[in-house]
């Protein structure tokens, strides 16, 4: 009633449209707008936009509706399923996210894949409470050091020679090794590395939902 409702009643109306449908869950509203054969799709889709911009400021807090891709009521059209023999799910997901989505992506008439299933690689960080209390480290210092993690930061810049030459840290990283030598803080003048207070390994992102094919699983990936 707080999403679907108030996005549903602004799409009504519009010149050209046959039928505006919505489907609910919890923390997910998708909301179909289906225009007539022979319309202009690029103008309905400026249509869309300004409704939604109207609309936003009826939405709850942190709810920013975005339109999808161009799409027609064919829907989806085909499902693919991928798994091997001695590959493991995360490899498998790594594969269809980086390597077979972009590829279906660029065949004209494509306007969007979903990999569904598989494992999805995250960092995991496990904290041991023993240390942090020896240490003196609080879980509100360990938790800003986390997120302030491979970031790019600008050290302004220096005038020589009548030229000047830009300085910049490029701190942008993703190898585990980097993560585990993270400084958490510092005590008697020593930092703290995170490898020291926590355990830092790749793991999967908690599950919402899987897939599989013959009895197995797999990823499917929707066209």
């Amino acid at each position: 009633q707080l999403v679907s409702f108030p996005l549903e009643t602004s799409m009504n109306g519009m010149p050209g449209i046959t039928r505006v449908r919505s489907v609910s869950g919890v923390g997910l509203s998708i909301v179909f707008v289906e225009f007539d054969w022979g319309t202009d799709i690029y103008r309905n889709r400026q249509q869309v936009a300004e409704r939604l911009a109207i609309v936003q400021g009826q939405l709850p807090p942190n709810v920013r509706p975005q339109m999808g891709p161009i799409s027609s009521i064919m829907g989806e059209i085909m499902l693919i399923a991928m798994s091997g023999d001695g590959v493991g799910p995360m490899e498998v997901r790594e594969l269809a996210d980086w390597v077979v989505r972009p590829r279906l992506l660029a065949i004209p008439g494509v306007s969007q894949v979903i990999p569904i299933g598989g494992e999805i690689r995250q960092y995991r960080v496990a904290p041991d409470p023993a240390r942090l209390h020896d240490l003196e480290i609080t879980t509100d210092e360990l938790v800003k050091a986390l997120q302030q993690f491979s970031a790019n930061t600008g050290g302004g810049f220096i005038d020589q020679h009548s030229q000047e030459y830009l300085i910049r840290n490029i701190g942008r990283t993703t190898r585990l090794e980097d993560l585990r030598n993270l400084v958490v803080a510092y005590k008697t003048g020593q930092p703290i590395l995170l490898h020291q207070i926590a355990a830092v390994d790749f793991a999967a992102r908690m599950k919402r939902g899987d897939a599989g094919v013959n009895g197995k699983p797999a990823v499917i990936l929707s066209v």
